[in-house]
């Protein structure tokens, strides 16, 4: 069955919930466990406030009706000057992991972010020991741009961080 990317919705908080909470999922983020579905679907709902310069955007992959994974692309600050620059972060059911649902979220936001959104630069935070993940990344565009040791106590260790960003690669010109 194919992979269907959509906005995602509010309804979309148990299913969120449920994936945030896998293992081997969870492990890659930096996100607190036992996020509740109540917590999410007020997560959900603020990120979709208006009032930033660019705001969040939010995608999730689907097979059937089944959320196999989600990608979010959201304003860094609201300074003038870093207008430009977006930050993404994305995660993917394990069952659904090398399947290319990672690369259909990635490439459905760059087409957003390089065709809609007046992004040009996009960054991102990765943990160094994953590999499956800095792949499709560098797959994209997006190169590694330094090494943040210490940056998050992940199962009672301090783990080492990537930090990666893309620029666009072609980016708009007046015609």
């Amino acid at each position: 069955m194919d992979i269907r990317i959509r906005r995602r919705q509010l309804s979309d908080a148990a299913a969120i919930a449920r994936l945030v909470a896998e293992p081997a999922v969870f492990g890659g983020l930096l996100q607190m466990p036992y996020a509740s579905e109540e917590q999410w679907q007020h997560r959900l709902q603020e990120s979709a406030k208006a009032g930033h310069a660019l705001p969040d955007v939010h995608l999730v992959a689907e097979r059937g009706d089944e959320l196999l994974g989600c990608v979010g692309l959201h304003p860094v600050t609201g300074q003038t000057r870093r207008r430009h620059v977006a930050e993404m972060g994305i995660m993917v059911a394990s069952r659904a992991q090398g399947q290319g649902v990672g690369a259909a979220l990635m490439a459905a936001l760059l087409d957003y972010a390089d065709n809609w959104a007046q992004v040009l630069r996009i960054e991102l935070t990765v943990y160094a020991d994953n590999a499956r993940a800095i792949r499709l990344y560098q797959r994209f565009g997006f190169v590694e741009e330094g090494r943040m040791p210490a940056y998050a106590l992940r199962d009672g260790a301090y783990v080492t961080a990537l930090a990666m960003g893309r620029l666009h690669p072609s980016p708009p010109m007046i015609r």
